[in-house]
């Protein structure tokens, strides 16, 4: 694809960037509801952003009430190529603190009750998701890192539950002993399935804002402790976003074509309102 149009899942106060121009909200019906908010486009030099707080703006929808099919079929209309989610965290690991930045590779999906497709109700896809994010936008992220002087932990899984509770100790514990994991989170999953549906290639950079509740030597994780350490977060994200479109995600990856021989449904077989519902991504393979 020539033109890059990055789609940017985070908060409300994100696209308050300098140098962000060709300000505009554009309000998206779906036929899975209402996405968050309003999404909010502009650019920085040649490449295109939009913004959709995932919480609304106000921070008034919590993760388990979020349409994240809403959001992120939102943003392949809007022509989004590529979606990078800004999400906070908390750490796994001794060596993750308060005020990192995580780029996780992998997922541990422990939500419970949220619709995880956009194929159902009489269609149904199969798409492979044993990498779950994109490397046409991890690699711009590492670059776009290492322009600005940032130093992020690469690798390593998120494993997201479905809150909005934080964990309990033997939770925090259990996960703890899980290989790989890095950091724990309530709001990218379904949202990287479900961009691998809309053939979205995705990548998450993780803020770390706490230690979760297993370290022994901080406090348990509090509500206050999370807004204090993501407001210097913000800044960090501010810059990240526009080191990134500075130069934006380029090359092809299997997110792109995820839906190729993934429709297993017969084409007679599909209701029509059905087909018309999904037909965004499927005329797009």
């Amino acid at each position: 694809m020539d033109r890059t149009v990055i789609g940017i899942i985070g908060g409300s106060g994100l696209y308050e960037i300098d140098g962000l121009q060709d300000v505009r909200e554009e309000v998206i019906d779906t036929p899975f509801g209402a996405p968050s908010d309003a999404l909010l486009r502009g650019r920085i030099g040649a490449t295109e952003l939009v913004f959709l707080p995932r919480h609304g703006r106000g921070h008034r929808i919590s993760p388990s009430e979020i349409n994240y099919r809403a959001n992120i079929w939102a943003l392949k209309r809007a022509g989004c190529t590529d979606v990078v989610s800004l999400s906070a965290v908390g750490s796994m690991r001794e060596d993750i603190a308060p005020g990192d930045v995580v780029l996780p590779d992998q997922f541990v999906d422990r939500t419970v009750g949220r619709p995880r497709t956009f194929f159902c109700d009489g269609i149904v896809a199969h798409v492979a998701f044993a990498d779950p994010v994109s490397e046409r936008v991890s690699s711009a992220l590492k670059a776009a890192s290492a322009r600005i002087g940032l130093h992020p932990h690469v690798g390593g899984a998120y494993v997201c539950i479905e809150g909005p509770q934080f964990s309990t100790r033997a939770e925090s514990n259990l996960y703890r002993t899980w290989p790989g994991v890095s950091v724990i989170g309530m709001t990218n999953m379904p949202e990287a399935r479900l961009a691998r549906e809309a053939q979205l290639p995705y990548a998450t950079v993780a803020l770390v804002t706490d230690y979760d509740c297993w370290h022994a030597t901080h406090d348990a994780v509090s509500v206050e402790q999370v807004i204090e350490t993501m407001k210097s977060n913000v800044t960090t994200a501010k810059r990240l976003i526009v080191a990134l479109a500075a130069e934006p995600p380029s090359g092809s990856c299997a997110s792109q074509t995820a839906l190729r021989h993934a429709v297993m449904t017969s084409p007679a077989a599909i209701p029509a309102d059905v087909r018309a519902r999904v037909a965004l991504f499927l005329d797009d393979d």
